[in-house]
């Protein structure tokens, strides 16, 4: 069985326009082979992988091809450039049919193909550019949902910004005109790393396999960081020998030298894919500590001044650098719902028992990284549609993004939503209800819908559709048609009484918030709640009796989108698909 060809490792990306640009997906390298009307996956040391990923072949039936060979990776993708190489290991491990089943289900793996060896005839002594067309016609033809194209892109800095932006593994470089040679590690492919660097400090020396154990303080406790053996010259590695000899005891010393260490990741006292990176004589050991580990391993951009980061914003202790934190790994999934859109922020400088205040402009002292919308009136309107912006804006203390309906320089909405505003969080449970019957109907008319938390008390609908299909006015007759019918069917839960005094205990169907001007709370958006909640997405599946705003906070939301996936991932892909000549007859 022949193997895949490889990139070879450089730490300078080649330029010029011989090249083209891949991301790189952290997951297992396979072959997706068609022949004798059966597909398999092949991983690229040979083992069978097809019954650990069924959800990637079962769709192939009725395909019609003498023999197709593909290859690419499987992954889990969190977001369309970020893979999660844990989740894939756990799927990998997996043998029984029944979990295997329960898991491709709940997450989906994916195959991302970025060539194409053989489609009825051997490809293989044809160019990279013409095998990459052949393989975008193929995958868009087969129009399935499991199978991606991995694009190409020009120039370096825009793979490189994608794959630092969505925290991914690295980018691949490839020659234009190179074909594809099996059991080969080619210089036609070149592979650069976009590596974290990790501080620590060394403690062990093995002299049985020449590794050395590295750690970090967590709190006052020592705690291992990972084993580390690559990267060193000779004389650095001779150096750090005689030192241990010298200072230690049985091969171990503390306290130790201090270490930068390149790395992809740093979990459960492991590191991956570790690489001496530098001393670290500034430091001491208890500088080297898991705080500045998880701040490294977010990979924060060097333009944004981040200060007083120290600084409460939340009861309980979780401060400006918790919420960096967590602006930072959610920016892959928030970022997309702010392309091309203004918005306002609500800054809380001190915290939110503070003074808090409105903001839609950019103000004068605003770093040139951050961009704005140029208005009539002179004035410039905000935007946070890039990492930086955004990271900016969280320094500034702005702890909530409400975004409008439509896009900065359109009149027309690209999505419809209603705002489910229950009395209290006591009475969360009618918004439920409220949801699950608007998606009974939405369901009927073939709409395509998204629901979030509020992030406070309430639950909120999405419907994306694609700008200029229709008009404000349009959209409010639909909104208002379908509250309507909720309000008839229920009137003792639910009111469209916009004053608060006369809606008693039941909820708000607010269809006038949908208009022109008016904003809603971002997808992912933290807010100024005593448990720091966020406005969360959720599966359509969660609106139940036990279901409460309050669990989904900016210490909870990243752990359950790295292991559920994101709920509004296919936002943008239903656009098109949406029945806009049947909303606009309700």
């Amino acid at each position: 069985m022949n193997k895949p060809m490889l990139p070879t490792l450089t730490a300078d990306p080649p330029e010029g326009k011989e090249w083209l640009y891949e991301i790189k997906y952290d997951g297992f390298r396979a072959f997706l082979i068609w022949r004798e009307n059966k597909v398999q996956l092949i991983s690229r040391n040979g083992k069978n992988l097809t019954a650990q990923f069924p959800e990637l072949t079962k769709r192939f039936t009725g395909f019609t091809s003498d023999e197709l060979i593909m290859d690419g990776e499987i992954v889990i993708l969190n977001t369309p450039y970020q893979a999660d190489f844990e989740q894939l290991q756990t799927r990998g491990r997996l043998k029984n049919k029944d979990k295997i089943s329960r898991h491709s289900s709940r997450r989906p793996a994916a195959f991302m193909a970025f060539d194409l060896i053989k489609y009825n005839k051997d490809l293989t002594s044809t160019s990279y550019t013409t095998r990459k067309n052949e393989l975008k016609k193929l995958v868009n033809s087969l129009n399935l949902s499991t199978i991606h194209y991995v694009n190409e892109y020009a120039d370096w800095q825009t793979a490189c910004h994608i794959v630092f932006e969505h925290l991914g593994e690295g980018v691949v470089a490839k020659r234009k005109n190179s074909t594809y040679a099996y059991n080969k590690r080619s210089s036609d492919w070149l592979k650069v790393k976009v590596w974290r660097t990790v501080s620590g400090f060394l403690t062990e020396y093995n002299r049985n396999n020449d590794y050395f154990k590295t750690e970090i303080y967590d709190e006052e406790q020592r705690a291992g960081l990972g084993q580390l053996k690559h990267g060193f010259t000779d004389e650095q590695f001779q150096t750090l020998i005689q030192f241990f000899k010298e200072k230690g005891q049985n091969g171990r010393i503390h306290p130790g030298v201090c270490v930068d260490i390149n790395c992809l990741n740093a979990q459960d006292r492991e590191l991956r894919e570790p690489v001496f990176h530098d001393f670290r004589f500034d430091l001491t050991p208890k500088e080297c500590t898991k705080k500045k580990l998880h701040w490294d391993l977010a990979l924060f951009p060097e333009e944004v001044d981040y200060t007083h980061i120290d600084k409460p914003l939340w009861p309980g202790g979780l401060t400006k650098e918790d919420y960096l934190l967590y602006l930072r790994h959610a920016a892959p999934y928030m970022l997309p719902f702010f392309t091309n859109k203004k918005v306002t922020v609500i800054r809380y400088p001190d915290g939110i028992h503070k003074q808090s205040f409105f903001q839609k402009h950019l103000p004068d002292y605003a770093p040139s990284f951050a961009r704005g919308w140029a208005e009539e009136e002179g004035e410039i309107s905000l935007r946070a549609d890039t990492l930086s912006s955004l990271l900016w804006l969280g320094n500034q203390g702005a702890l909530e993004f409400h975004l409008p309906f439509q896009r900065a320089l359109s009149t027309y909405p690209d999505e419809i939503i209603f705002d489910l505003d229950p009395p209290s969080r006591e009475h969360f449970q009618i918004a439920v209800t409220a949801a699950r019957l608007l998606k009974h109907l939405l369901d009927q008319l073939k709409v395509y819908s998204f629901v979030k938390t509020s992030g406070n008390k309430g639950l909120q609908i999405h419907i994306p559709i694609e700008e200029g299909k229709m008009s404000y006015e349009e959209t409010r007759k639909f909104t208002e048609k379908l509250a309507h019918l909720l309000v008839n069917d229920k009137p003792e839960l639910f009111t469209i009484e916009r004053l608060k005094k006369k809606r008693d205990d039941r909820l708000y169907i607010d269809f006038v918030q949908h208009a022109e001007g008016k904003t809603i709370i971002a997808p992912y958006s933290a807010r100024a709640t005593e448990e720091a909640s966020v406005a969360a997405p959720l599966y359509w599946n969660e609106l139940n009796s036990s279901l409460t705003p309050l669990s989904f906070t900016i210490e909870s939301i990243l752990e359950r989108v790295r292991t559920m996936g994101c709920p509004f991932q296919s936002y943008d892909e239903v656009r098109a698909l949406q029945p806009i000549k049947t909303i606009k007859k309700l």
